[in-house]
């Protein structure tokens, strides 16, 4: 799905480009204030360039709502060795506050779960925060499952460089 989804009723979806990087930090910036998570955003507009456009780690699509950018959806390709296939996952979705409730978070998982099929995934998957019920209701509609019996577990940058220096392989 390289090229911008047909435009319905003003609302249209396309691929985020190196210009694009600005408004990409933009939403993610407020959807970490949504989530109250503010102080935990380091990116720059540098780092999401090298690592979206240079080094091809992730990639984003821009919603559009009447020519004006409301949203965007951050993901990248996992792999499952039990499916023996890649995946889609998810790291972000926001729409801006004016544009919820009209259908447009539908049909960006819509785009994404052709982007998935087109690549030949075998899943898309992504985190919800527990409080967010809302979300949890929309996903259920959707289709989707939460995971049961599993927890994330996460190492950070300090936890990664301590076990690095532990030795070679």
């Amino acid at each position: 799905m390289g090229k911008a989804q047909r435009e319905a009723g003003g609302f249209s979806i396309r691929p985020a480009g190196p210009a694009d990087v600005g408004l990409v930090l933009r939403f993610i910036r407020e959807l970490a204030a949504y989530e109250k998570l503010e102080d935990q955003v380091v990116a720059d507009e540098a780092t999401l360039s090298q690592q979206m456009f240079q080094k091809g780690r992730a990639r984003a699509v821009i919603a559009e709502y009447e020519g004006e950018p409301v949203g965007f959806a951050l993901y990248f390709f996992n792999f499952s060795t039990f499916l023996g296939r890649g995946g889609l996952y998810l790291e972000d979705l926001y729409l801006t506050p004016a544009v919820r409730g009209k259908g447009f978070g539908q049909r960006m998982f819509c785009y994404l779960a052709q982007v998935a099929l087109q690549e030949g995934c075998g899943r898309m998957e992504w985190w919800c925060l527990d409080w967010n019920t809302p979300s949890q209701g929309f996903y259920r509609r959707m289709g989707a499952q939460p995971m049961e019996d599993w927890t994330v577990w996460r190492m950070t940058r300090q936890a990664l460089e301590a076990l690095a220096e532990e030795g070679t392989v």
